[in-house]
């Protein structure tokens, strides 16, 4: 989870990702921040997520993150 935290934390450092349970409704990730995200994801981790898969319940916070990428075989 630590890994996680810190990509989150490259790209918006300025949030503590590990207090909030909804990273969209507390203004810490927004549409363009998921693109980075996604990207940095399936960089770091040799994945690429479908686009299907990109969608705010998925990146709602860390447990929901940790879920997506379970899918792709990545432990998180």
């Amino acid at each position: 989870m630590d890994e996680l935290i810190g990509i989150l934390q490259e790209i918006r450092p300025e949030f503590e990702f590990r207090e909030s349970q909804d990273f969209l409704a507390d203004g810490m990730l927004d549409s363009l921040d998921i693109v980075t995200l996604v990207a940095a994801l399936d960089k770091r981790y040799r994945i690429s997520i479908r686009g299907v898969e990109i969608v705010p319940e998925n990146f709602r916070n860390l447990e929901t993150l940790a879920a997506l990428l379970r899918k792709y075989g990545v432990s998180a």
